[in-house]
């Protein structure tokens, strides 16, 4: 009798813990890590050499990676993915004229964030001519503690998915104002509840202030946060907050609306 896979044990099955182990070598590619050899994709997966092998050389065949010497790398065959969901799920009409208007009446970025893990995923974003020292495009992750789109989602999260959150968290620093202590985080997270909003000063980097808002779907939970974002020379938090929040609100408001009319788009940015 054939022995079970370990890690497919306790799950559904019909579960393919192949394809999985595919996907994480095809995610194991990022901005840090643009090329690797098969050791250190192995590393980076915690999967064996022998595992890392095939799927690299399955994905080389369908043309996702490519390989120059030792090194492996993403091709551009990998974007017709992200692509096909920004298409499909109708981002541009829905999302991106809110946030566009934001930008317009700001000058700030403005971007729509989900939560996947304990970092967010950017989904949607519009930007300013302006520099940042941290760059944001659609698919760029952040943890979400250091980022005031992921204190906005976690904060109205279930209970039990919020302790879940928490437990899974680093809490790595960046600034000296970055959140790296659970108790201070548990009540950030309470005070964002109350207020419905978060601010962040110099969390993830020197010269960046930001004020998010929560957008929730038709049964009430959490789905997305929006954000306004610029560099403290520019402007302070305080008067950050008093301009953009009543304007994220009514982009909020406005979005929340949209998805009513796009239910699988809804679907597919839920936790």
């Amino acid at each position: 009798m054939a022995e079970a896979d370990p890690e497919s044990v306790g799950k559904d099955p019909e579960y393919l813990s192949t394809l999985e182990r595919g996907l994480r070598v095809l995610v194991a590619f990022d901005e840090a890590h643009p090329e690797m050899t098969l050791s250190e994709v192995a590393a980076r997966t915690d999967l064996s050499p022998a595992v890392v092998r095939r799927c690299l050389k399955t994905l080389v065949e369908l043309g996702y990676i490519g390989q120059y010497e030792r090194k492996f790398l993403l091709r551009p065959s990998v974007l017709t993915i992200g692509s096909a969901f920004l298409a499909s799920m109708q981002i541009e009409q829905v999302v991106l004229p809110p946030l566009q208007g934001l930008r317009d009446q700001t000058g700030d970025s403005a971007s729509l964030a989900v939560l996947s893990g304990a970092e967010i995923l950017y989904v949607a974003h519009v930007s300013t001519d302006r520099r940042f020292r941290v760059a944001a495009n659609v698919g760029t992750r952040f943890p979400f503690h250091a980022t005031s789109l992921g204190k906005a989602l976690a904060a109205h999260l279930r209970p039990a998915e919020q302790t879940a959150l928490l437990d899974g968290a680093p809490f790595q620093r960046f600034t000296e104002r970055t959140i790296t202590e659970r108790a201070a985080m548990e009540e950030r997270l309470a005070l964002i509840a109350a207020r419905g909003y978060d601010s962040a000063l110099d969390e993830l980097d020197y010269g960046i202030v930001s004020v998010a808002v929560p957008l929730f779907g038709r049964d009430g939970r959490v789905i997305a946060a929006i954000n306004c974002s610029t560099s403290t020379t520019r402007i302070s938090q305080d008067e950050l907050v008093r301009t953009r929040l009543p304007l994220l609100r009514a982009a909020a408001g406005e979005i929340e609306a949209a998805l009513k009319r796009w239910p699988a788009l809804e679907v597919s940015l839920r936790p």
